[in-house]
């Protein structure tokens, strides 16, 4: 099976084609123009491979939660790569893709929160788990908010860690949550969220393109970016 995924909802810009354990990618860390590379990314790493999308079994990408004009352009290319090539699509969360990163790096880890800058003195968070194969599980639900509303899971024990750049916006954050460890530095690549897509692909659980959308979860997220 063959995923090709793509990302573009932080300053991280992003692709890779994950197939049978090998991984071909491309990445790039810019504030702006994302829309400017992500499409030579995706025929690079085609050119790569030597395929097109006819050889792609499935499309995945970073729904969200991010910046809106980066999860609304992932959303746009992966539905119209996928209505193109008649790809059925794999969503994949942006904070989950942030905590396997976090996960892959440290062996220890059981839990990690998920922390990423949501701007206007607020986060996009959400909790978890190590999954039973090693890849990264949602524990409870997203959210966007300020850091004092964050909590953990009651039944967490053991290293649990935090994950993203809002630790770096919020430094004390750590501290405050008692966790074992941080790593402020990751963001959200393709080469992680097609891990997360494979056994969703795998599983058939996959939608059309038409059905592809995005997780902004500020409700009024479109109403503040036009003002």
């Amino acid at each position: 099976m063959r995923i090709l995924a793509l990302d573009t909802a932080t300053p991280a810009c992003s692709t890779a084609l994950l197939s049978d354990g090998h991984t071909i990618t491309r990445e790039l860390e810019t504030e702006r123009g994302h829309a400017e590379h992500i499409l030579a990314m995706i025929d690079a790493v085609l050119l790569e491979a030597g395929i097109d999308l006819k050889g792609i079994d499935a499309l995945a990408f970073g729904r969200g939660p991010g910046a809106f004009t980066g999860v609304r352009l992932a959303t746009s290319v992966a539905q119209g790569l996928a209505f193109g090539a008649e790809l059925p699509v794999v969503p994949v969360s942006d904070l989950g893709a942030v905590a396997q990163r976090a996960f892959d790096l440290e062996t220890r880890l059981e839990h990690v929160l998920v922390c990423n800058d949501a701007r206007m003195q607020e986060l996009y968070w959400a909790c978890f788990d190590r999954g039973a194969t090693g890849l990264a599980s949602l524990s409870g639900a997203e959210h966007v908010s300020g850091m004092d509303a964050i909590t953990l899971p009651q039944a967490w024990r053991g290293y649990v860690g935090g994950a993203g750049r809002g630790f770096r916006v919020y430094p004390q954050l750590g501290a405050m949550l008692n966790l074992s460890g941080v790593w402020d530095g990751l963001l959200p690549r393709a080469v992680e969220i097609a891990r997360l897509a494979w056994p969703e692909a795998l599983a058939g659980r996959t939608c059309a393109a038409a059905e592809a959308i995005p997780v902004y979860l500020r409700d009024d997220v479109t109403r503040t970016s036009r003002n």
